[in-house]
């Protein structure tokens, strides 16, 4: 069986996430330090809360440099997408550095922060297969990334302007709504990334 380890930083939807992994036939543990990581298939980096106590608790946790090392896939989840970029707004914080750009407030209009359904178009990718162009997911933010290369976005939405929800580079995809509680769109999304955390088992 396929084993995800769901990072808990203190600052994720750790029970919903779990849930919608292992719906995809995934085996989920639970971790906060890099011994944990031995013997996974893929790493889940949820978040909600703010970037700098989630970087805090990493850097306290001694998981910035496995993370960095780690070249399996990789699924960030909100804010966990919002720590794969170089720096963000919030807290003036230093990321991970996996996608180049760079993580901004959205526009004060029409409120913030976002919270609910948008239609979100999406870029043809593995994270996404068998869902059509466009599909409705759930959001709760401020902030979302401002990447630096156009080549690296898969989903885009509108609220007030137009932004990136999703990105990848390599193996490292991430997505700025929370598929945990995005029906059944959401849910496949999950299952994609468990079906790629098998493929890349089988191929290693």
């Amino acid at each position: 069986m396929t084993r995800i380890a769901l990072i808990d930083h203190g600052a994720g939807n750790l029970v919903s996430a779990q849930r919608g992994l292992e719906r995809s036939g995934a085996a989920v543990d639970v971790v906060s330090g890099p011994s944990e990581l031995e013997g996974v298939d893929g790493i889940v980096l949820p978040g909600v809360g703010t970037t700098g106590a989630a970087m805090a608790r990493l850097r306290e946790q001694g998981l910035v440099g496995p993370l960095a090392a780690w070249a399996g896939p990789m699924l960030g989840i909100c804010v966990g997408l919002q720590l794969f970029f170089d720096r963000s707004a919030e807290d003036d914080t230093e990321c991970l550095g996996f996608i180049p750009g760079a993580v901004e407030r959205l526009p004060a209009a029409p409120l913030l922060p976002h919270i609910g359904w948008n239609d979100v178009a999406l870029r043809d990718d593995p994270l996404f297969a068998g869902l059509g162009s466009s599909e409705l997911f759930y959001f709760v933010h401020s902030y979302a990334p401002v990447p630096k290369e156009e080549s690296t976005v898969i989903g885009w939405t509108e609220y007030g302007s137009r932004f990136a929800v999703a990105a990848r580079r390599g193996s490292r995809v991430g997505v700025q709504f929370h598929p945990e509680r995005s029906g059944s769109a959401g849910l496949a999304v999950l299952a994609n990334f468990v079906a790629g955390c098998e493929e890349a088992k089988r191929a290693a």
